[in-house]
């Protein structure tokens, strides 16, 4: 059985709870949830859904980087937004960041967000 890696950046905004910012086992790296925070302010960045999701996908990027891999190792994705109704403006943002193969991805609406972010996302990633 693989141990269990925490992955830590300053690049990225800091955990918000008990948890890190990502853990990886094996050639596994589980990402957890990104919402549009400023790592160095860890306040909200100003801005309509899409820049909220633009800065998610940086965060997760951050991350991502600190585990020694990048977005494109990314398998799966769960993105979670307060308004369905905003599920084109993220598939906009993501394709900005993402190539084919795309990664499996579910997208799931929900009533709030930490912090009254409008979208999180997390990840699991290949390396």
């Amino acid at each position: 059985m693989s141990s269990l890696k925490a992955i830590h950046t300053p690049s990225a905004p800091q955990a918000i709870g008990p948890y890190s910012q990502a853990i990886g086992s094996g050639n596994l790296v589980f990402l957890s949830g990104q919402i549009p925070l400023d790592p160095t302010t860890m306040e909200l960045i100003a801005g309509d859904t899409a820049a909220q999701a633009a800065q998610v996908f940086k965060n997760l990027a951050e991350v991502a980087t600190a585990a020694g891999g990048s977005l494109s190792q990314v398998a799966k994705l769960t993105i979670y937004l307060t308004d369905l109704s905003e599920f084109a403006t993220v598939n906009s943002v993501m394709a900005s960041h993402f190539t084919e193969p795309y990664p499996a991805r579910a997208t799931i609406e929900v009533s709030a967000l930490p912090k009254g972010a409008s979208v999180e996302v997390d990840a699991i990633l290949v390396l």
